[in-house]
């Protein structure tokens, strides 16, 4: 009919071929997620160690401001998921402890 037609097309080629960081479960205490998006600036424990409530776990750092993530309970580190420079969004889960 002559008419001109606008069609979007979602070129699925272009989608990143990196998986999606896994989210913590916020109502799991053992997942230690992040909260709020920024670089990891170090790691203060590695799988195995056992933890008690207020120990260091991880620093983060955002716009120039550290902060620090500690322990809320007592664990086992079982699996340590970021490492010093990785990039985090609020959620992402850094640490899970046993």
């Amino acid at each position: 009919n002559g008419q001109p037609r606008d069609v979007n097309v979602i070129d699925r080629s272009l989608e990143p071929e990196t998986q999606a960081a896994v989210q913590a479960d916020p109502d799991d205490p053992k997942q230690i997620g992040a909260s709020m998006p920024g670089m990891v600036v170090d790691v203060a424990v590695r799988v195995g160690h056992a933890v008690s409530q207020g120990d260091k776990l991880l620093s983060l750092e955002a716009m120039k401001m550290e902060t620090t993530v500690y322990a809320e309970g007592e664990g086992t580190v079982a699996q340590v998921l970021v490492y010093p420079g990785s990039q985090v969004a609020p959620g992402d889960l850094m640490i899970r402890l046993e």
